[in-house]
C-alpha cells in the first residue's frame, strides 16, 4: 500500500514566524528517504502554509508521486496546468477552517467539478476527488469523470468504540462501490499511528495520505523514522487482508 506524506504542517511551523525554516521541500526529501511513496502539498487560496515556491520546487525534486491538493478555482487550475503535478486532488476549502473539515459537496458542485476536471485533464493531469464515504458521492465522482477518489476518514478517526466500527464499515462500503465504478481509491484524513491499521486492512485501497500525525511524531523522532514507522503499520494492515 502506498503512503503519501503531506508536508503542509512543516510549512505551518515555518509560517508561524514567516521565516525560511523549516523548509517543507527539505522535509519532503527526508520523508522519501524514510520510505514515503509520494508527497502531498495543499496550496490554499490564502497561502496559510505552503507557498507557490514550495509547489514549484517539489515538482522539480520529488521523483515519485507529487500530489497537489487544491480547491477547484480558476487560479489553482492555472497553477496546476503550469506545474503539472502527477496528481491533482480537489478538496473543499474554507478560510475559517483549521483543516479540511469534510468531503466535497458533490451535489451542489457537480457541474463546476466536471468542468474543472475537464480543464485539468486537458493538461494531461489525472484528478482525484476528496469525498465523504457516501455511495451517492462515489456515483457522482464517476459522473464528473474523476480518475480517483480519496475517501474521507475523518469521521472514523474521530469516533470511538462501536461508532468507530460503524464509520469504518461506511469507509469499506464506499471503497467497494468506487472499485465497482472503475475508480482508483485512496483514503485519508485524521489517520494516525493508533487507528491506521484497520483502514490499511481494507481491501481495494491503493494508498493512504497522512500528514499531521507523521509530522507531529517527526518533531520528536525525526521524519525518516516517523515515516518508516507508519510504513510498518501499513504493512501490518495489508497483511491482515483476507484474514
Amino acid at each position: 500500500m502506498l503512503l503519501g506524506v503531506n508536508i503542509d504542517h512543516v510549512a505551518t511551523v515555518r509560517e508561524a514566524r514567516k521565516t525560511f525554516e523549516p523548509d517543507p521541500v527539505v522535509a519532503a526529501g527526508l520523508a522519501l528517504l524514510g520510505g514515503a511513496d509520494g508527497i502531498t502539498v495543499h496550496l490554499r487560496e490564502d497561502r496559510r502554509h505552503a507557498r507557490d515556491r514550495d509547489v514549484r520546487l517539489l515538482r522539480e525534486v520529488v521523483p515519485c508521486e507529487m500530489n497537489l491538493e487544491m480547491a477547484a478555482t480558476d487560479e489553482m487550475i492555472r497553477i496546476a496546468r503550469e506545474v503539472k503535478p502527477d496528481l491533482v486532488t480537489l478538496v473543499p476549502e474554507k478560510r475559517q477552517e483549521l483543516t479540511t473539515e469534510g468531503g466535497l459537496d458533490m451535489i451542489g458542485q457537480k457541474d463546476h467539478l466536471k468542468e474543472s476536471i475537464r480543464k485539468i485533464h486537458d493538461a494531461g493531469i489525472p484528478v482525484s476527488l476528496f469525498i465523504n464515504p457516501h455511495i451517492m458521492d462515489v456515483d457522482l465522482a464517476r459522473e464528473v469523470d474523476a480518475d480517483m477518489v480519496e475517501i474521507h476518514t475523518g469521521l472514523y478517526a474521530n469516533a470511538r468504540g462501536k461508532r468507530q466500527h460503524e464509520e469504518l464499515h461506511r469507509v469499506m462500503e464506499a471503497v467497494k462501490m468506487a472499485g465497482k465504478q472503475g475508480l482508483t481509491v485512496n483514503a485519508g484524513h485524521g489517520l494516525n499511528y493508533y487507528n491506521v491499521v484497520p483502514v490499511a486492512a481494507v481491501e481495494g485501497i491503493r494508498g493512504l495520505y497522512i500528514g499531521h500525525s507523521i509530522i507531529a511524531r517527526a518533531i520528536l523522532v525525526g521524519i525518516e523514522r516517523a515515516v518508516r514507522e507508519m510504513k510498518e503499520l501499513l504493512a501490518e494492515g495489508t497483511g491482515r487482508k483476507g484474514k
